[in-house]
């Protein structure tokens, strides 16, 4: 009984501690400011590249949670020609899965800040319940980073993403950016038009995070075939940080979750 106070009382509070150092240094990640309190965020410039391929070369300006410049040359296969696209200059993109694990992460900080030092937790359950809380959080925030979202192709041709170049993208090209773990990703989908003739092997392709040649889809009253598809990417090495301190603080809940447990399982068989 003592031991399992002096958990309770000291040790719970130690690891508390521990997760809202790890936590608050996975936030500074996403922030990134450029010294000085209420510092601008800095701008950091990634180089895509892909193994294999010239077909997409590019450079991307990130900025916290923010595209603020893409710069993107393409050749096209059927004839080599050359296309060279960029933000307009009073674009910027915002990256929902960043802007999302941040808030996560924020709202883990939160819930551990609720219980200082001075709090005495009276059961274990009301450990077990925090570490959750906390837990479910942290799964969130890694979750939107590991997992991109699911978009049919009509949603990426309507998406705000095709106003932003100048000039302007051809009608048969797509692009899409998506953060996967580590990584920033630009996937390019060259399309042509399908003819009225090809209406009864129509088959509009569903949501999917990478389309593949071959899906078709109709958008603006016409139907389109992706003909070619080209993925580059850029390792972002904060997110793999932001990563790690994921994983860490994790393996503390269920750490702490297991001791607990242990001494509550203890608790309710002993003998009387």
């Amino acid at each position: 009984e003592e031991e399992f106070k002096w958990l309770l009382q000291e040790e719970v509070h130690a690891v508390l501690k521990q997760l809202q150092d790890i936590l608050k240094e996975a936030s500074h990640r996403f922030t990134l400011p450029t010294g000085g309190l209420g510092g601008a965020v800095k701008q950091e410039n990634f180089v895509l590249s892909t193994l294999g391929t010239d077909q997409v070369k590019g450079v991307l300006t990130l900025q916290g949670d923010a595209l603020c410049q893409a710069d993107i040359n393409l050749k096209m296969p059927r004839n080599n020609q050359l296309l060279h696209f960029a933000f307009r200059e009073d674009k910027q993109w915002k990256l929902q899965q960043i802007q999302d694990a941040r808030n996560h992460i924020n709202q883990a900080i939160y819930l551990l800040m609720n219980r200082d030092v001075n709090y005495q937790f009276k059961t274990g359950s009301e450990v077990l319940k925090l570490m959750d809380a906390v837990m479910l959080q942290l799964s969130r925030a890694r979750n939107r980073l590991t997992t991109p979202a699911t978009l049919t192709l009509p949603e990426i041709a309507s998406s705000g993403l095709t106003k932003m170049f100048t000039p302007a993208l051809p009608p048969d090209i797509l692009v899409n950016f998506y953060i996967n773990l580590n990584k920033l990703c630009l996937t390019v989908y060259q399309l042509h038009v399908l003819q009225p003739s090809t209406a009864k092997n129509f088959k509009p392709a569903g949501g999917s995070i990478l389309h593949n040649p071959g899906a078709m889809f109709e958008f603006g009253n016409q139907r389109y075939e992706v003909s070619h598809v080209h993925k580059v990417e850029c390792v972002v090495p904060w997110l793999n940080d932001a990563l790690v301190f994921f994983t860490v603080s994790l393996q503390l809940c269920q750490q702490l979750k297991d001791k607990i447990s242990v001494f509550s399982s203890y608790w309710n068989y002993r003998p009387y």
